[in-house]
């Protein structure tokens, strides 16, 4: 059997004159190719979201970083405050240890003095003829 002959249509002539099985596999190479497409445009798609996904995780990522690092700020700020007013009040009680440290020490000098006082009288006692 000799091929077919073309005419101006060709390929419309040839797929008439084609076996069975050739425009079989034809429309199965379609199909398949058909479905070839469809499964990159569905990992395109699939892609694109994951791209996406992580456009959104990089943008929360930034915001969050921005809101602990104003928190951050915020409590390095009252920290700072605190620190303050316990240092205004460490102040007020250590100036009130140092005028009761001087209270002692004066109490103490006047405690020896009165120690001295009481010593040298009693010396003057013993020291002193029965009469």
């Amino acid at each position: 059997m000799s091929p077919p002959a073309r005419s101006r249509t060709g390929r419309a002539r040839s797929r008439r004159w084609a076996p069975a099985s050739s425009r079989y596999f034809a429309s199965l190479d379609a199909t398949v190719e058909g479905l070839q497409q469809k499964v990159r445009d569905l990992i395109g798609r699939i892609n694109e979201g994951r791209e996406e996904d992580h456009r959104v995780l990089r943008g929360f990522r930034e915001s969050l970083m921005q809101k602990v690092s104003e928190l951050a700020e915020q409590l390095e700020e009252r920290l700072f405050h605190l620190y303050g007013f316990h240092n205004e009040l460490i102040q007020e009680r250590l100036q009130a240890v140092a005028e009761v440290m001087e209270r002692v020490e004066e109490v103490q000098a006047e405690l020896r003095h009165v120690c001295c006082t009481v010593e040298a009288a009693y010396r003057d006692l013993l020291l002193q003829p029965e009469a």
